[in-house]
């Protein structure tokens, strides 16, 4: 296990989903939120920005060892997640791990090889999950000293500002295939990804 805790980003409002939710959909007869968690459970402690209680989400977190915040200002976008995350981090994380809850083929494996990086790499302040071609994707890790920024951010862009910011101290992780990019936003894409799974 290791000792970076992880974000799971799960606050969003699946605008593009037609009224369902994406992190709800099944996936390995599990919630696809319950699932990432779980994913993210074998890797590190992990705190879960959530929209507000009551809500299907919360449910389905249950019996989970998670930290659940729920995020009173989720509308604002993903930062306000990550801002409301950031503060349940412990305070002597060296580093903190930043995951999508809808990436349905990250795995543990990956995850762990994006905390190794962080050990292997020691000089850089990122490090980043990418595609099996070098394509930048998730999860992002961050050292401590860009805690502050992150903070500090706002909007729906996601930390992207401060990955540019420092990036020549950015080491990009290579995972199979397209797992560190794979996100279905749509109900198209998830039955494209249905099909191709089950063909």
């Amino acid at each position: 296990m290791s000792d970076i805790p992880i974000i799971l980003l799960a606050a969003g409002q699946s605008r593009r989903m037609a009224g369902a939710d994406k992190l709800m959909q099944s996936v390995d007869g599990l919630p696809l939120l319950r699932r990432s968690a779980q994913t993210a459970l074998q890797v590190g402690p992990v705190i879960v920005a959530l929209p507000p209680a009551p809500h299907p989400r919360h449910d389905a977190l249950k019996g989970l060892s998670v930290v659940a915040v729920g995020i009173p200002d989720a509308d604002e976008g993903m930062n306000a997640s990550l801002r409301g995350a950031l503060a349940h981090v412990p305070a002597g994380s060296k580093a903190v791990m930043v995951l999508l809850a809808d990436l349905p083929e990250i795995t543990a494996d990956d995850l762990r090889k994006v905390t190794e990086s962080v050990h292997d790499y020691p000089d850089c302040l990122i490090w980043r999950g990418a595609s099996s071609a070098g394509k930048p994707g998730h999860p992002v890790v961050f050292a401590r000293p860009l805690f502050g920024e992150l903070s500090q951010l706002a909007g729906d862009e996601g930390a992207q500002s401060v990955v540019k910011a420092h990036k020549d101290a950015v080491h990009l992780q290579l995972l199979p295939n397209q797992n560190a990019l794979l996100d279905l936003d749509t109900p198209e894409d998830w039955a494209r990804w249905r099909s191709q799974k089950s063909s």
